[in-house]
């Protein structure tokens, strides 16, 4: 039995959400025609060709790594990836696993394919983006924007003389402009930007977005001309191609990269000014005065931002328990919660350090996460309901067994009639509707029979093992990132409480069982919905204060 995993994909910058729909319906049909057996249907919407990170991909690729599919079939080759290096890299994985590629419009796909359209639909890009940016530099040149809408302005929303939408013009937005204008003022008198942001909530006036005010989106960048202090806007001055973006090769995300000021491109827009150049000359004044100081120059002189540790083992998975926001770093070597730091909206105002933190964590994955008899409930549960539906799965096979078996004893008396010169409409269409039933239940019974699930009676002994040896890892410079991945990919989420100044903390970790449990039985849970199963163990000042939860 062919065994086909349907992929599409729309980019929000060409296509609709219904493009989606209509490259399932033709690869459907396409199937049909072919007799092929459709199993799952994987799909990314508004997510560019040009990367590789996509959630339907990748869990497109997860699954043919599983031995679930034979081929792998899409509109066409672009809808797979339009980037040559990845297009290639996905054959290749797919071809290891045995499952062939096959397109609507050309077929089924080879290296030959992968060669030539991959040289096409990386062409294909580039022209795009060169296009693109021809016609944001011309629409800059007229005084209209070429990017995103700023703070204190609101999009002009028109039609031009011919019915076509106008792109790109703006109008000040005079509440927002006045609130621009506070800004600067307050910096310009000695405010800092974390002062200002506190003050802006405080009054409740919503920020970018509607969002909260946050000291970096007042700050911003000076090179980069980002944020509220350096927005050459608001001066009417529009400065365009400040920046560059390129794909970074190891992980498909993109990078920015400054340009060389000679190709910036500078239109003014005097209708658009919000501030005075006295004042943005005090703004410029204070922010020179501040980068002169000894503590600002030394941390420049420093390069400390080419020297940080590439990834810690909790970033992005801690929470505070008291109002939901992340935990993260406040500077030097200690994690407190951004809400109580920055925003002063929550009381949880303790800080910790990092090392204790990941200290903690680690004993609760290496010793608390896996206890025994948490283990053996999980094992009892997740083999009885997953065996459970197979031995459910098993009768309705025996059943088509059966039904497969009186089918082909019908046609045979049938074929017998036939022999003898039996001869009516009524028989040969009987003929026919038993032939195609025999068909499908052929094609539903080859599948492999599902097997029992058997996890290993010391999956706890066996897990700890591997937590300790991945900690112990984090030593070696040479294998740290690794042990790293691995780690991180236990934890789903912590949870960080205290009572208050000077008292415990309580860490409660959530792990990703199936992850757990695959460090110490590989391929155990290869069919569990990673999403169903969850363990959460917690601490005070390293005792076991375990909660366990299964759901199957």
């Amino acid at each position: 039995m062919t065994r086909v995993a349907i992929y599409a994909r729309f980019s929000s910058a060409l296509q609709r959400e219904a493009s989606i729909e209509d490259q399932v319906r033709v690869c459907s049909d396409r199937a049909t025609r072919e007799g092929w057996t459709v199993m799952h249907t994987f799909t990314d919407m508004a997510i560019s060709g040009a990367s590789a990170n996509r959630p339907g991909l990748q869990s497109l690729l997860d699954h043919a790594a599983r031995g679930g599919i034979n081929v792998v079939l899409c509109g066409a080759l672009d809808r797979l990836s339009r980037d040559q290096a990845d297009i290639a890299t996905i054959y290749k994985q797919l071809a290891f696993q045995g499952v062939r590629i096959v397109t609507v419009a050309e077929g089924e796909v080879s290296e030959l394919h992968v060669g030539l359209k991959g040289t096409m639909n990386q062409l294909f890009l580039k022209d795009l983006a060169a296009k693109t940016h021809r016609g944001l530099r011309g629409r800059v040149e007229t005084g209209r924007s070429g990017g995103g809408n700023a703070y204190g302005y609101d999009v002009v929303r028109r039609l031009d003389p011919d019915g076509e939408p106008v792109k790109g013009e703006r109008a000040i937005n005079q509440g927002e402009a006045e609130i621009v204008r506070r800004i600067f003022r307050e910096f310009a008198d000695g405010a800092s930007p974390i002062a200002i942001a506190h003050g802006l909530n405080a009054e409740h006036i919503p920020g970018p977005r509607g969002k909260l005010w946050r000291d970096t989106a007042i700050r911003g960048h000076r090179t980069r001309g980002t944020g509220i202090l350096n927005n050459e806007h608001y001066v009417g001055r529009l400065v365009w191609n400040r920046m560059r973006y390129v794909k970074d090769p190891a992980t498909g995300n993109r990078v920015s990269r400054m340009n060389p000021e000679s190709d910036w491109t500078r239109t003014e827009v005097p209708e658009l000014r919000i501030v005075d150049d006295v004042l943005w000359d005090r703004v410029k004044k204070r922010q020179g005065e501040i980068d002169a100081t000894p503590r600002v120059a030394g941390i420049k002189k420093s390069r400390f931002w080419e020297n940080k540790r590439g990834r810690y083992l909790l970033s992005g998975k801690l929470f505070c328990g008291a109002c939901g926001g992340s935990v993260s770093n406040q500077g030097g070597d200690y994690l407190a919660c951004s809400n109580a730091r920055k925003l002063k909206t929550c009381d949880h105002t303790r800080s910790y350090k990092r090392d204790d933190m990941e200290d903690a964590v680690l004993d609760l994955l290496r010793e608390r996460l896996m206890q025994p008899d948490a283990v053996a409930e999980f094992v009892v549960a997740y083999t009885e309901g997953v065996n459970g539906d197979r031995k459910a799965d098993e009768a309705v096979r025996k059943r088509k067994q059966m039904a497969l078996a009186q089918t082909e004893r019908q046609l045979n008396g049938l074929y017998a009639a036939i022999a003898d010169g039996l001869r009516t409409p009524g028989l040969l269409q009987q003929l026919h509707d038993l032939e195609a039933r025999k068909s499908d239940l052929k094609i539903v019974l080859e599948a492999p029979a599902p097997s029992p699930v058997r996890l290993h009676p010391k999956l706890p002994e066996l897990y700890r093992a591997k937590v300790a040896e991945l900690a112990e890892s984090l030593r070696d410079s040479e294998i740290k990132t690794q042990a790293l991945d691995i780690l991180r990919g236990l934890i789903e989420r912590i949870v960080v409480r205290s009572s208050g100044k000077g008292e415990s903390m309580t860490i409660e970790l959530e792990g990703a069982l199936t992850a757990m449990l695959d460090a110490a039985q590989p391929g155990a849970l290869s069919d569990a919905d990673a999403s169903s199963i969850k363990v959460v163990a917690g601490g005070r000042n390293r005792r076991s204060l375990r909660v366990f939860k299964c759901r199957i």
